[in-house]
């Protein structure tokens, strides 16, 4: 950094059209501080993205596949030891501890700023450092928010192209002096001179994900892979986003928004929070059943809402993302035909599997797996690798692809200014106890019931199975800031609003006595929908109950599924008094640790909740 009152040369080989001094002096800062070959400013255009993938499909890191196949699609293959986001490796550097909460790892920001400055110190010898400036939503909107990040990475450029409004376009709107979250990335791996580049450059000794919320900086080092590297998007568009959001008023969610439309023609926009492995991709583009002729469901977004108070006193909401990065294994005509749809050209694929005629596949595309295949690693596979336990393609392999392409986009879903937000769902996996859906009496019972939601675990997700972790509001990973303040904000911001949207909770998952799923999901999900917004328009009735409103069996409609009976819908919704008991005594296992920072309002919800239950 300069002496005040100096003036730094201009090493950041900025084009004519950056005009941002303040944008060009912290390039060439960081660029002395990482020592790159070469600078390369990403202008955001087809040309750009078309000759970086050639330049990674030369170097091995990409693969080609079919044309006919699959056009202008690529499979990359990462390190194995740098495959998901690292939680315990992840940082929210507040000034102080108490800032960052107990649910967020924290190091004192001189200290981390000393770490830092050890790992970034030609981190980028013999590489090109790629700037990327970058716009979250729409270019333009009141709600959007512009980033710049500089990395180490092509895969990270062409992906964040992909996910974000990224390019000139972005440069131009900041102007001279606009403001930005600068982000810095480094996969940790500097070339000697001479030294031959590997297929997937990464760190597998060091990797920090950290974030500085007083001056919204992130900077990232040692990992290659998804929201690690692209830091639009955990790291901006929730952990920067959600402090910004407590600061000026509005939400930074990790929620899908999706439109219902009737047979009249009444439109209602719902916005939902659901944890990993709970059908959030599926349900952001669910396809009504037959006996829902004349309705349809329309995309948004299925991944990140920024949701700020309109004037009209309701809650608008835009998807900051212009991509798709979604988890593959489970992504099949039957469960998701639309994300398939969206899947048929223009993606890049990481660690799934390649096929011999150089497609793509993996777990659960098809019923049966091809004869032969090379799996994640390079490796040969067939199904009796299969049935001995070893997956083709990894449990968090990804897909990147433009929303655009998506059938069941919504007209409106680069609206600037947002759309209306009638509902707000929370959902978890729960085989037992969660009844099938519930509405909140209140805004303050239906935020207890979102910082209190807990989804039992998958395989994919810790290695272990049907363990229930808490995650309020499916932002546990997410929050930037301490958890206890993030709940009274969320109490705050119901006041905000003359309109505020009503809260529910939904659970798909639950089992009979047999371990089987009792509720068939997917597309059937359109009967609870329904429900759902004919309570917000004053149209459907329920039933009373010490959680709260839940449908009676004659407030669905069962048309088309005449199969499901009374008996099995009363079992997914029972509420059973004893098990709740646990339930709400399990919940001090997050709350307890909030002390003081716990709001008395849930505290109070949680008292009355168990007094409802004892009677």
């Amino acid at each position: 950094m300069n002496a005040p009152g100096t003036t730094q040369k201009d090493l950041s080989q900025a084009p004519d059209w950056v005009r941002h001094a303040g944008l060009r002096q912290w390039v060439s800062e960081i660029a002395l501080l990482v020592k790159p070959e070469r600078i390369v400013w990403c202008d955001g255009s087809q040309a750009e993205y078309d000759r970086l993938c050639q330049e990674l499909v030369a170097a091995g890191t990409l693969i080609k596949l079919n044309e006919k196949l699959r056009p202008n699609s690529y499979l990359a293959r990462s390190h194995p030891s740098d495959v998901a986001r690292m939680e315990d490796r992840t940082f929210i550097c507040s000034e102080k501890k108490e800032q960052a909460g107990p649910t967020n790892n924290w190091v004192a920001p001189l200290e981390m700023r000393a770490t830092l400055q050890r790992l970034f110190d030609g981190c980028m010898r013999g590489r090109t450092m790629y700037v990327m400036p970058y716009s979250m939503g729409p270019i333009g909107s009141h709600i959007a928010q512009m980033g710049v990040e500089i990395s180490d990475s092509a895969y990270v450029a062409i992906n964040m192209r992909i996910m974000t409004r990224m390019g000139r376009a972005v440069a131009d709107w900041l102007g001279e002096d606009g403001d930005f979250v600068p982000g810095v990335h480094s996969v940790g791996a500097p070339l000697a001179a001479g030294q031959k580049d590997v297929l997937w450059p990464c760190n597998d000794k060091e990797k920090w994900i950290v974030h500085f919320p007083e001056t919204r900086e992130i900077w990232s080092y040692g990992s290659g892979y998804g929201g690690n590297a692209l830091l639009g998007k955990k790291c901006l568009a929730l952990r920067i986003a959600s402090v910004m959001a407590r600061d000026e008023g509005w939400l930074a969610e990790h929620m899908l928004i999706l439109g219902v439309e009737s047979p009249a023609g009444q439109k209602s926009y719902v916005a939902a929070a659901f944890p990993s492995a709970c059908g959030k991709t599926n349900f952001a583009m669910l396809i009504p059943p037959a006996a829902y002729k004349g309705w349809k469901v329309t995309t948004i977004g299925e991944d990140i809402a920024w949701i700020k108070p309109g004037h009209d006193g309701r809650f608008y909401a835009i998807n900051p993302e212009a991509g798709f990065f979604g988890v593959a294994p489970g992504t099949s005509d039957t469960t998701n035909p639309n994300a398939m749809r969206t899947l048929k050209t223009n993606v890049i694929f990481t660690n799934v599997a390649l096929t011999p005629e150089g497609d793509v596949w993996w777990e659960g595309m098809t019923e049966q797996p091809p004869a032969r295949l090379t799996d994640w690693q390079g490796k040969p596979w067939t199904p009796e690798n299969g049935k001995a336990g070893r997956l083709a393609a990894h449990p968090n392999s990804r897909f990147t692809v433009p929303a655009a392409q998506c059938p069941s986009m919504d007209p409106r879903w680069e609206d600037s200014g947002g759309v209306p937000i009638s509902a707000f769902l929370f959902g978890g996996r729960r085989s037992t106890t969660v009844p099938l859906v519930v509405e909140a009496p209140t805004w303050e019972d239906g935020v207890y019931m979102a910082a209190t939601l807990g989804s039992e675990t998958t395989a994919a997700i810790t290695g272990k199975v049907g363990v229930v972790r808490r995650d309020p509001m499916a932002m546990i990973a997410f929050c930037g800031y301490n958890m206890g303040d993030y709940f009274a904000h969320w109490l705050k911001m119901g006041a905000s609003v003359h309109h505020a949207p009503r809260i529910f909770r939904v659970n798909w998952f639950r089992k009979d006595a047999r371990g089987k799923y009792i509720w068939p999901g997917f597309g059937e999900n359109m009967r609870v929908l329904e429900w759902i917004v004919g309570r917000c328009h004053g149209l459907a009735k329920g039933v009373d109950t010490p959680l709260g409103i839940i449908p009676a069996f004659e407030d669905l409609n069962w048309r088309g599924l005449e199969k499901f009976t009374r008996e099995q819908y009363q079992e997914i919704v029972r509420v059973d008094g004893a098990a709740w008991k646990g339930e709400v005594a399990s919940h001090d296992e997050l709350l307890g640790k909030l002390g003081a920072r716990l709001p008395r309002e849930l505290e109070q919800r949680r008292t009355q909740l168990h007094q409802k239950l004892a009677g």
